[in-house]
């Protein structure tokens, strides 16, 4: 009973089955069936359905995780953050950025506020890595796609990568290379607005409409790419390019996603397609994580708030983790497929 609820759960709820279903079903009844078996019909469907489907789950977390948020202003999460120290404020860190901005871009006034209110390196570049790398939205979204397994999986190495990277920096004194306008900035700590229950769901209502805006390119251009690779680029090539018997392609995966400038969510549709043509688990973990944490968008945006030294060693550190996370994988990947 319990085997068979979980798995309506992750095919019907979050894996969306019945719409896959309906979507075929609207396909055929306007073009029949013959063009739905088609490889176009097939891209078709998997373009509306990817779409459609990561356009709802996305809305329902981001009204629940914006909810969540509008019990941890900026304030408070500071006043939090401030109590702890070492290794588990490195790791509250990384933990609260899974509830805080969707993208390393929107992440980065928070890691000035927090760096102004005197938390160590540490906890703000383990905040600065987990929070556009992973999230409560990432992780119900993978779980559709990919399963609970390795959902998880990458949720905790990206969490372990936050921690490890922001010791590092801390420890080697190169997070004190902050550019001095960040330190010099005023730092506001007032005690958070309450809240009524109207004003937090109306909060997270706007926010829901806001970062979906914000990202709704992103899932389009996604999802493109992803039908494109699904339909139209055969499953040998990849599996020799991207398989995990390809010793370089954990690499090609991070050069290719490194320059690309997206969210979780506009990765996700493209891992899919890998993951559908037989690409390895570890390859695909790198290729999201580089996505979402190496845009060079981001790097430039960064660098105007540290200097040299230090936005090196923070890629450095990334690339380095991200790196070791593929091959890991994609040695371990048996485990989870």
């Amino acid at each position: 009973m319990v085997s068979k609820l979980g798995e309506f759960i992750l095919k019907q709820i979050l894996g969306m089955q019945w719409l896959n279903d309906l979507v075929g079903d609207l396909i055929q009844f306007i073009f029949g069936q013959t063009f739905l078996e088609s490889q176009f019909g097939n891209a078709l469907q998997f373009f509306f359905f990817d779409f459609i489907k990561i356009g709802i789950l996305l809305c329902v977390l981001i009204f629940l995780i914006s909810y969540i948020q509008s019990y941890f202003p900026p304030e408070r999460t500071k006043k939090i953050l401030s109590r702890y120290h070492g290794i588990g404020a490195n790791t509250l860190g990384a933990l609260m950025g899974t509830i805080t901005p969707f993208c390393s871009c929107s992440s980065i006034p928070l890691f000035i506020g927090f760096t102004r209110a005197g938390l160590t390196s540490g906890v703000t570049f383990s905040f600065l890595i987990s929070s556009p790398l992973v999230d409560l939205g990432a992780f119900v979204l993978l779980t559709s796609i990919f399963g609970f397994k390795v959902a998880l999986a990458y949720v905790i190495v990206g969490l372990v990568l936050a921690v490890i990277g922001g010791t590092i920096i801390e420890k080697t004194g190169w997070g004190k290379q902050i550019e001095p306008f960040v330190l010099e900035g005023e730092n506001v700590d007032m005690d958070s607005i309450k809240l009524s229950q109207k004003e937090r769901f109306a909060y997270a209502k706007d926010q829901m409409i806001f970062t979906y805006k914000k990202v709704v390119l992103y899932i389009l251009i996604g999802v493109l790419i992803g039908s494109v690779i699904h339909n139209a680029i055969p499953q040998s090539f990849i599996e020799s390019l991207l398989g995990s018997q390809n010793i370089f392609s954990v690499l090609f995966a991070v050069i290719a996603g490194a320059p690309m400038y997206a969210d979780i969510f506009g990765a996700i549709p493209v891992a899919e397609a890998l993951y559908i043509k037989q690409a390895g688990l570890g390859t695909i973990l790198a290729f999201m994580m580089a996505v979402t944490t190496l845009s060079i968008p981001s790097m430039i945006m960064l660098r105007k708030v540290v200097k040299p030294k230090l936005l090196i060693a923070f890629a450095s550190i990334v690339v380095i983790g991200i790196i070791i996370i593929g091959y890991v994988f994609n040695i371990i990947e048996y485990l989870f497929i």
